[in-house]
């Protein structure tokens, strides 16, 4: 009898023992493809599905972001506005009273300064004040055609956050409705919901973060373009008057 109970015993840790290697080996096999299906979740594309219809405005919004900044920077550089040879060769042609020269001189240039002074200088003989204050009218022209490309990122700063919370507003409206389905017992049913409402508030805030940064930037750099553009022009005026 106790013959027999050893041998049932010693079945048994074997049972066990081949029991605990299976489950380990399925284990081990299992493991690479729960990271494999794991990684192709957190891929860029699958965050992209995940997200669901609001990525595709966003998607817009990021393209025009990127497109806004690389053109008002182009805009914003410093030799659309004037360059210093331009300013010293038409002082000395005013100051030395060749207006003709001067004028001829500054539209050399092509640039902000040229287009806002030149119809400015050709009435130099009905006075410095008229003068400056044609001169100041096309300047707040020209300023308005570069910075509302600039004011266009503000605008993209501030609809890109909105649009991401709309789609977090669907996607809560999707989860409710898993729930009334009955799925609250079944939470993976609403992995897909939830993945729908917080991917598209990070994406729009990821947009909406840095056309803000963008915005601010730019604009300081145009009003500072603006302020140089204005006292150089207001420097030649009074060169040409003789003062």
């Amino acid at each position: 009898m106790k013959l027999n109970d050893s041998l049932c015993l010693i079945v048994l840790k074997h049972a066990l023992l081949s029991l605990a290697l299976t489950s380990i080996a399925h284990a081990q096999d299992a493991a690479p493809e729960a990271t494999a299906a794991a990684e192709d979740t957190l891929n860029l594309w699958g965050l992209i599905q995940q997200g669901g219809w609001a990525m595709y405005p966003l998607g817009t919004c990021s393209l025009i972001m990127f497109f806004l900044i690389f053109y008002s920077w182009k805009e914003t550089t410093a030799n659309k506005f004037f360059t210093a040879d331009q300013l010293s060769t038409t002082s000395d042609a005013l100051q030395s009273g060749n207006i003709e020269q001067g004028h001829q001189h500054l539209q050399d240039g092509s640039n902000l300064l040229s287009r806002a002074l030149s119809p400015a200088l050709k009435k130099i003989h009905k006075g410095r004040e008229k003068t400056e204050n044609l001169f100041i009218e096309n300047l707040e022209a020209e300023e308005n055609s570069v910075s509302q490309w600039v004011t266009y990122l503000n605008v993209v700063a501030s609809v890109a956050p909105m649009i991401g919370l709309l789609g977090t507003v669907s996607g809560m409206i999707s989860a409710f409705q898993t729930i009334g389905r009955g799925g609250m017992g079944r939470p993976e049913l609403l992995a897909g919901d939830i993945g729908e409402a917080l991917i598209t508030t990070a994406t729009g805030l990821v947009i909406g973060i840095p056309a803000m940064i963008a915005y601010f930037v730019l604009r300081n750099r145009l009003n500072s373009a603006m302020i140089a553009t204005a006292q150089a022009g207001t420097d030649l005026i009074e060169a040409a008057d003789g003062e």
